[in-house]
Order: structure tokens, then C-alpha cells, then sequence
């Protein structure tokens, strides 16, 4: 994996201070932190409904002192702004074209040497969805590597770690019982997430 803004020695403990203490002042409450057994895991981002969702992301990792790298779309990665996204933990994702994702991520964490953690909206964009994508449901099974259920919630101003979910298999029922625990949260933009 590619050297980040969360690897970079003095700025990640200077912006781990910085987005404390901005967190505080903003209200938010972090919840949760990262067990030594997902030190390599793959994130739910959920819900995930607005551009807030990337700063309050990036905020909440530094605080709980997380190695993440996230998927987005190829399209913010062109000039001027690749390299930052990049330095940001993201990693360019080209919808356009069918390609071996979940084998490709799934070797970069098991190849990874330290701790890295993989953040996966399944919504898959900021727009309304009916179904949640299952990408990250098979990155996990692939990697063999567990679920961090980590969320945000806007109303209630938390974010952080729920519980570890380790996958079955059962791709049916394993969703349905994920679904079930981000029934609970909202995001900014409410109307716009699902949890069918």
C-alpha cells in the first residue's frame, strides 16, 4: 500500500491532535477503537450520503489512530487533486469498466506488512441506492479478514467502531443482519440511504 497522510511520521501525530480537538469543538462524539485482531480488516462506511462523509472520515480515523485507504472514483483522482487524494488514503476506482476488484483488494491487504484498514461504502455513491453493494462482503470472505461495522451518525453526532462482524458465507443472511445494525444511524442526508 502506497505511503498516506496517516503514515507520514510528525503530520499524522500533529492532524491526530488537530481533528481531536476540532471533533470536540464540533460536538461529535467518537465511538469505539480498532481490536489488535482487525489490525487488517475492511470497513463499512455506512451511511454514506454526503462529501461531509470524507472529512468526518478522515477526522475520526486520526483519533482513533487507523491506517485507512478508501475507493473512490477515478474521476477525483485526475490533476490537479490525484495526488492529494491519494496522500488521503484513496485509492482510484474506474466504474466504467469491469475488472477484478475484490481480487485486487483482497491481495493488497493480505500483502500489506503493517495495519491497514480498507474503507468500503456499500452504497457504493452519495446518491440514493435501493441495494447495498456487496464488494466489501467479498473482499472480506476473500481476504479472510473481518468486518469493522463503522459508522456515522449526524443527528446524534457520533462516529467511530461497532462491533466486528465476521463473514459466513451467506451472503443473504449475513446482509440482512448487517443492514439491521445501521438501522440505527442516520446520515446528513437521510432520505437517501436504504437499508434494504
Amino acid at each position: 500500500m502506497h505511503r498516506t497522510i496517516f503514515t507520514t511520521p510528525v503530520i499524522s501525530t500533529v492532524l491526530r491532535g488537530v481533528s481531536m480537538a476540532w471533533l470536540k469543538l464540533a460536538g461529535w462524539t467518537v465511538q469505539g477503537q480498532l481490536p489488535p485482531e482487525a489490525r487488517k480488516s475492511v470497513f463499512i462506511a455506512a451511511p454514506h450520503t454526503s462529501n461531509w462523509d470524507l472529512p468526518y472520515t478522515l477526522f475520526a480515523s486520526f483519533a482513533l489512530r487507523l491506517t485507512p485507504y478508501w475507493m473512490g472514483k477515478s474521476s477525483i483522482f485526475k490533476f490537479p487533486f490525484g495526488g492529494l487524494m491519494r496522500w488521503l488514503g484513496g485509492i482510484p476506482v474506474d466504474r466504467s469498466k469491469a475488472n477484478n476488484l475484490v481480487a485486487a483488494s483482497a491481495e493488497a491487504l493480505v500483502a500489506a506488512d503493517g495495519p491497514v484498514q480498507l474503507i468500503v461504502p456499500p452504497e457504493g455513491t452519495r446518491s440514493k441506492t435501493i441495494y447495498w453493494k456487496t464488494g466489501f462482503y467479498w473482499i472480506a470472505v476473500t481476504a479472510k479478514l473481518p468486518i469493522v461495522m463503522a459508522h456515522m451518525d449526524y443527528p446524534r453526532k457520533l462516529v467511530g467502531l461497532g462491533p466486528l462482524f465476521t463473514p459466513t458465507g451467506d451472503v443473504e443472511a449475513d446482509m440482512a443482519l448487517i443492514k439491521r445494525y445501521y438501522s440505527q444511524f442516520k446520515g446528513k442526508n437521510s432520505d437517501q440511504f436504504t437499508h434494504e
